[in-house]
């Protein structure tokens, strides 16, 4: 972690402050945000978290659409936040650039890679901030944190400016600590019309099934009080195979895209990497392409089974998280065992190109847990606005 007097967590990067002022007044006048450094900020370099990366860049020769439009509607970037190093993994940690406190629960992991911009909100250094969302990194430090996230449909938001990871499954996202804000902030770089989302609650029993107990039983009530607003949830399965089966196929689908799209580089420049990372890219390098092949067609067939289920406008709820936030003394292996078990669960709307809005539902062990709720693609607006409906049935800051 790398603090400083007016960065106490160590959320923002190194260095001098990247800060741009207002493009224009609208909706988000007034309010500061902070950018996941994947995203360009025209004449600085993008890091992506990994010294060696930011050494062999230049500078961004334009400013990503998507920060554009957040300074265009009055709010003004306070800073380039941390992320994982090529926003490959969940923890947050980074050990070249330092691994940003968790506000919420000093002694646990922030979640990633989006670990920066989550930190920033949640120590309310900024009032939202912008990260990126591949296989959790937006649900999950949000979960983590105690903090409201989205990760919109697929394609809902321009990725031009953003490094990638697995294009089929990059997304862009964001965190704000209250709905309203969050639900603005789509207002923003959100296009398309509010459909409704007027059908029933589907409560997804794998997903409650993968959680731990503790983490089950405190989200069980405020699932029973969201059904004061929708009446009783369906229960629904959707992965007989089982959630391990899940990550297998997601990881393999990953890795072929993710050495795809940084293979050359990593060959090339022979990056050092810190824990876990390396091991994952040596695995995209030798992933066979026919495991590959099976994960796409499984997630032909699992689409097949969630878009028909939500074409009314149902709402899928469930932990965002197995478990709160691993503890920071944890052991690699059940930091792997936490990643499988996690993605196993966000693969459910990645998979299937959905929205996707956790809510800082609740607490276990004085950590924070979210809850999720999941429309159709293309509803992102809609599930926003029972996101705000949902907060404040459960008490949750609106």
């Amino acid at each position: 972690m790398t603090q400083t007097s007016d960065d106490p967590i160590g959320a923002f990067l190194p260095g001098p402050r990247t800060t741009l002022a207002p493009l224009g007044s609208g909706r988000l006048s007034g309010l500061s945000f902070a950018v996941k450094d994947l995203f360009d900020v025209a004449g600085i370099v993008t890091g992506y978290g990994h010294p060696d990366w930011a050494r062999t860049h230049p500078p961004a020769v334009a400013t990503a659409p998507v920060v554009t439009a957040l300074l265009q509607a009055g709010a003004a970037l306070a800073g380039k936040t941390k992320t994982m190093e090529l926003a490959f993994g969940l923890t947050g940690e980074n050990v070249w650039l330092g691994t940003p406190l968790n506000p919420a629960a000093p002694d646990r992991f922030p979640g990633g890679s989006s670990c920066g911009s989550a930190a920033a909100v949640a120590a309310g250094l900024v009032d939202f901030a912008l990260g990126s969302d591949t296989g959790g990194s937006v649900r999950i430090p949000a979960s983590y944190c105690g903090l409201y996230g989205i990760r919109p449909s697929f394609g809902a938001i321009s990725l031009a400016g953003a490094r990638g990871l697995a294009p089929s499954l990059d997304t862009a996202g964001w965190f704000a600590r209250g709905a309203a804000l969050l639900a603005s902030v789509g207002e923003v770089v959100l296009g398309g019309c509010q459909s409704e989302l007027a059908g029933p609650l589907l409560r997804i029993e794998d997903a409650w099934m993968n959680a731990q107990p503790d983490v089950a039983e405190a989200l069980r009530p405020k699932l029973e009080r969201l059904e004061h607003l929708r009446g009783r949830a369906v229960g629904v399965r959707l992965v007989p195979e089982g959630i391990d089966s899940v990550f297998d196929r997601v990881r393999a689908v990953q890795a072929e895209e993710a050495w795809a799209t940084l293979g050359d580089w990593v060959a090339a420049t022979q990056p050092q990497f810190g824990p876990g990372i390396g091991e994952r890219f040596a695995a995209a390098r030798a992933i066979d392409p026919a495991d590959a092949a099976r994960g796409r067609t499984f997630r032909r067939a699992l689409q097949a089974r969630v878009l028909p289920l939500l074409a009314g406008g149902a709402i899928m709820v469930y932990p965002t998280s197995p478990c709160a936030a691993p503890l920071l003394s944890v052991a690699r292996a059940e930091q792997e065992a936490v990643r499988q078990a996690t993605i196993g669960v966000t693969a459910i709307a990645g998979f299937c190109g959905l929205p996707e809005v956790t809510l800082p539902a609740g607490l276990v062990h004085g950590a924070p847990i979210g809850l999720s709720l999941v429309a159709g693609p293309g509803r992102d607006r809609a599930l926003l606005a029972f996101a705000c409906d949902a907060a404040s049935a459960l008490g949750l800051p609106v």
